[in-house]
């Protein structure tokens, strides 16, 4: 069965988000949102909207809506804005912390829609989001353009469902499949810990080892990751992630693949 995705349309209500021209942030949202659940559902996801009309939710409320819904990812839709207009062209997309599933999905959104012709101005690490900060599954959120920009209106407008539909190829590519895209099952983990030092990331493992843990000590770029676990589902992890969380561990379901 694949994945559920949680997809949330940004603002709504009588938060316009960012207004350019006659132009509400919250309206693209909402219509790129219904478009990527659209064809996310289209490919055998089931989708869950926070919204699916103009209404107002605090982004902690969007948060608690993900959490209770039973999904297994979250996506969040949104226009950026830049200080001047036409200042900035491109998108992004946001995470909590550049690693594991989120640091991937990101990834992968970014590039299908630079297929489109957008400028890829890559990851961005936001931890003080409600959105990414309070959901308990792997969360991004996307900014689809400035909408202060005239070029990336204008390409919007002529690839919206294009658009929409590399939004939902990067989800599709990052956990559809069930792969890791060379044919091989994606394995989950659970990260515990992040050192500089390896004698800290191996004093971590052998504290694990000891409770009985499968346990791995791994290069990320100048630290060391302490992963637990090798589960061939994402439930499985998330059930690990639960008990270490239960026990005290700062915890981050990572793709072991």
């Amino acid at each position: 069965m694949q994945p559920t995705i949680i997809i949330d349309a940004g603002h709504g209500g009588f938060d316009n988000g960012a207004v350019y021209n006659g132009r509400r942030e919250k309206d693209d949202n909402l219509r790129l949102a219904m478009l990527v659940g659209a064809r996310l559902e289209q490919d055998g996801f089931p989708v869950i909207y926070t919204r699916t009309t103009d209404v107002y939710q605090r982004p902690a409320e969007k948060a608690t809506i993900a959490n209770n819904s039973g999904g297994d990812y979250f996506v969040s839709i949104h226009r950026n804005a830049s200080p001047n207009a036409n200042m900035y062209s491109g998108i992004e997309t946001l995470v909590f912390n550049d690693s594991g599933i989120p640091a991937r999905m990101a990834r992968a959104v970014n590039s299908e829609l630079e297929r489109v012709g957008f400028t890829n101005l890559g990851v961005s690490v936001r931890p003080e989001l409600a959105v990414l900060r309070r959901t308990r599954m792997p969360a991004i959120l996307v900014e689809a353009g400035f909408i202060n920009t005239d070029a990336d209106n204008t390409l919007l407008d002529a690839n919206y469902e294009e658009t929409a539909n590399a939004i939902a190829r990067g989800i599709e590519n990052a956990v559809g499949t069930g792969t890791n895209g060379s044919g091989t099952p994606t394995r989950f983990g659970v990260q515990v810990g992040l050192f500089r030092r390896f004698e800290n990331a191996q004093y971590l493992l052998n504290q694990l080892v000891d409770q009985g843990y499968q346990v791995d000590v791994r290069d990320w770029r100048d630290y060391y990751a302490v992963v637990v676990g090798d589960k061939d589902s994402l439930s499985g992890a998330q059930q690990l992630e639960r008990e270490l969380r239960g026990k005290g561990y700062d915890t981050l379901v990572v793709n072991n693949s």
